[in-house]
């Protein structure tokens, strides 16, 4: 069964940091895109970050660029999000997101974790 879990939200003032965790079971992870996104209240899920399989290639929205950094450990079957300077803005539910190949499907199913709340108070 796949299964994606967060971890590392809370409650951070502005300009802090938190990093958080999405750990990965149930399909063989280095094969395989992980994204984090986020939703705040009242708005629609934005992507903020995402790596790709083996070899690590990120790419990241705008409004966090150079705050944010995404990183995978292939052998604890982990992603990572550093958040630095974290703004008021960045308040939300933070997924982990993958695409992974079903053969009962004989299709790709995108699978969600179930979120965790970052709240950052100015």
């Amino acid at each position: 069964e796949v299964q994606l879990v967060e971890s590392g939200g809370g409650l951070v003032q502005a300009g802090g940091s938190l990093r958080l965790s999405c750990a990965a079971s149930g399909f063989t992870f280095d094969d395989y895109a992980i994204g984090w996104l986020r939703q705040a209240p009242g708005k629609e899920r934005e992507g903020v970050s995402c790596i790709s399989s083996r070899h690590g290639t990120t790419s990241y929205a705008e409004s966090v660029t150079c705050r944010f950094t995404i990183s995978r450990d292939n052998a604890k079957n982990t992603v990572y999000l550093q958040m630095n300077n974290l703004k008021p803005e960045d308040t939300a539910v933070y997924y982990c997101n993958a695409d992974i190949w079903v053969q009962h499907y004989n299709d790709f199913y995108e699978y969600w974790g179930q979120g965790t709340q970052v709240t950052v108070s100015s």
